[in-house]
């Protein structure tokens, strides 16, 4: 590159200072009508916002441009410029582009913002003072192609970087005054035509980019003022229409808008996410127990701790009552649905303070479907989480249950059995089996077990554990309930001289006082001494509301009637209930007598309730005794009462004495 004959140097320079101090006094006066307070939190958040997105791209390109500048100059400068040098600046630009990638904005208040912008400037200046004395060190090495590098690298860098910190305008206007005012001071006293050329374009171009970027700046404050404003009030609208006022949360209307939203999304971009709905354990309970004034407390405070969880992938909601529903837009997996739930249940773990003298625990069950397996319209996630969170409800509480294929065909059965019970003729079509209840130490009946049957006239022949799920569902249960005691009572009087009777009672049952006073009248009316009936509970019934259950309970025995808890030991329950109940008997559910023959802990498992049961005075009925051998050791536990498979069962109410001849004798 030839030396090309330039102008007198001071004359040219005293033409540029003219240039450069117009300028500037143009772009000082729009920097103190445009630039709003320093400390305006929104601002800043939307500032970091954007730059989040667009420093990363800044060190990218100083890294590659230093890199290619370096590649240049490395046969002719020293090692310390061309290779130490671009290896700190690529470690910087590294560090500080993980840095960006990982910013949460959501975890930093309004103070960190702040502090970040600060941050920002900082390293704006630092980085841009050190960047511009490395490039110009570089010039004196090399040919002229070198030298026009040094200057094409500055210029075009410094260009770009402004363009990337276009939304925070004094990190701009710092980088102009460490980059652009040296490049033009240290060009112009080159002499060199070309590049004082180059260093008047880059000023113009410097400054021209700042007054078009403090114009835009003006717009994007008074837009980010006017997002302000219009936020406010469209909080305030959702606030009335689309949020839960006790705790806060999005309500049920807000919760399906978002699941359709974020269905349409996911489709758009064929992925994967999971819909749940979170029901509590016992809620009713504390509510009947405290008031609803503490009922209320209690959402309030579960409420505010879900709210601690949600963040763009997780939308929280209140369903209604003690209900709550999670939209989990990154979750893929079964197992991110567990992983979920048990975030969940350790949220919830911790005691609730629910007024001046009331501390609670409370735990949940949660029902969850993944899109696309488990379905593809947003009805049909809704549904099929909330069947998964039913059939936690009562087979599996206090866990997570996804939809599954065995779930939809268990649904598709459901669906059958609950048309075929709203049309069947139950009184026709349900009937009675009498199962022995055996006294092991006489070999005689000591009572019998009225087990109901149902033969539907479109299904046949109906398990119970099948239709007696759906009959709770459906509350068709208490007239199931009404008509099978009836066709006992029937049964009854037919047998004089008979054992007692035990007749299973439904948590639905005990929580309906029209249920238990009808049953109440039916005795009367029978005519049939209440002793010679033996009502059996579950220790699961008692534990979703102990007060009123045990007020149904009282009732009953009231008029003479006894009372069987069954599967003791299946949940935890104190002991201290089963004295305030009186109860007549205990059984043992059949899961321990399983284990009789291969485990040597479930032999003493039931000897321990056996020596129980005697020092509270109470009989013991071991259920589920299939096998002689089971038997053999029963007797060895001097267990006083079994039932099970072994005895058999008659339909017919006659058969007593069948059922008697065909027990088990004594080994």
């Amino acid at each position: 590159m030839g030396r090309l004959r330039s102008p007198d140097k001071p004359e040219a320079l005293s033409v540029a200072a003219q240039f450069l101090y117009a300028l500037f006094a143009r772009i000082s006066s729009d920097v103190r009508m445009t630039f709003p307070a320093h400390d305006d939190p929104a601002l800043a958040q939307s500032q970091v916002g954007v730059l989040s997105r667009q420093i990363p791209l800044l060190f990218v390109i100083l890294t590659v441009n230093a890199l290619a500048l370096a590649a240049t100059h490395i046969r002719s400068a020293p090692p310390f410029l061309t290779i130490v040098m671009p290896v700190v600046f690529c470690l910087i630009g590294f560090y500080r582009v993980r840095f960006w990638l990982k910013l949460d904005l959501s975890d930093i208040d309004d103070a960190g913002i702040l502090r970040l912008m600060k941050t920002v400037m900082v390293n704006v200046t630092v980085l841009g003072a050190v960047f511009t004395v490395w490039a110009l060190s570089l010039f004196r090495y090399g040919g002229p192609y070198a030298k026009c590098h040094v200057a094409f690298y500055m210029a075009i860098t410094v260009i770009s970087c402004i363009l990337c910190l276009t939304h925070l305008r004094r990190a701009a206007w710092l980088l102009i005054a460490v980059v652009v005012a040296p490049y033009a001071v240290f060009f112009l006293h080159t002499g060199n035509m070309v590049l004082m050329a180059m260093a008047a374009n880059l000023v113009l171009v410097a400054g021209s980019l700042m007054i078009v970027m403090l114009s835009n700046h003006k717009d994007f404050a008074g837009r980010v003022i006017a997002q302000r404003e219009t936020r406010r009030l469209l909080d305030e609208n959702l606030r009335l229409a689309n949020l839960d006022s006790l705790t806060g949360l999005p309500n049920r209307r807000c919760f399906l808008a978002a699941l359709d939203n974020a269905l349409a999304g996911i489709q758009r971009e064929h992925g994967q996410f999971a819909v749940a709905i979170i029901d509590l354990d016992g809620f009713k309970s504390v509510n009947d127990t405290y008031g609803h004034a503490a009922g209320d407390r209690l959402l309030a405070a579960v409420g505010e701790r879900l709210r601690g969880i949600a963040d763009p992938t997780t939308f929280i909601a209140r369903l209604g009552g003690d209900e709550f529903g999670a939209i989990l837009r990154t979750v893929t997996s079964e197992a991110d649905i567990a992983a979920f739930g048990a975030r969940i249940q350790a949220l919830l773990h911790p005691a609730f303070a629910i007024g001046k003298d009331g501390i609670t625990t409370i735990e949940c069950s949660i029902g969850a479907a993944l899109y696309p397996q488990s379905g593809e319209t947003a009805e049909d996630l809704f549904e099929y989480a909330d069947y998964a969170l039913y059939h936690s409800k009562q087979h599996r509480k206090g866990e997570t249950v996804v939809f599954s294929p065995a779930l939809e065909t268990h649904i598709r059965r459901s669906s059958q059995i609950e048309q075929a019970l709203r049309s069947a003729d139950l009184e026709r079509e349900l009937s009675l089996a009498f199962h022995p209840i055996m006294d092991l130490r006489t070999n005689d009946i000591f009572s019998l077990e009225a087990h109901a049957h149902w033969t539907s006239g479109d299904l046949g022949r109906v398990a119970k554990a099948d239709f007696i799920p759906v009959a709770e569902h459906t509350q068709l249960i208490n007239r199931i309930t009404e008509i099978v005691f009836a066709k006992t009572l029937a049964a009854l009087k037919t047998w004089p001289d008979a054992p007692t009777v035990t007749f299973d009672l439904s948590a639905h049952d005990l929580y309906s006082p029209a249920t238990i006073a009808k049953l109440r009248a039916m005795i009367a009316e029978s005519g049939i001494h209440p002793a010679r009936i033996m009502f059996e509970i579950t220790e699961s019934a008692l534990r979703q509301n102990f007060d009123l259950a045990a007020d149904a309970i009282a009732g009953l025995q009231s008029l003479g009637c006894r009372i069987a808890l069954d599967d003791f030991c299946a949940n935890v329950f104190s002991l201290g209930d089963v004295h305030r109940l009186k109860l007549d008997k205990i059984k043992i559910g059949k899961k321990f007598v399983a284990d009789l023959e291969q485990n040597d802990i479930a032999p003493k498992v039931i000897g321990a309730i056996l020596h129980l049961c005697r020092n509270l005075d109470l009989d013991c009925i071991i259920e589920g005794v299939e096998t002689n051998a089971q038997l053999t050791i029963l007797r060895n536990l001097a267990a006083p009462l079994a039932s099970g498979p072994l005895f058999g069962c008659s339909e017919r109410c006659g058969s007593v004495s069948k059922a008697r001849s065909s027990a088990p004798g004594p080994r």
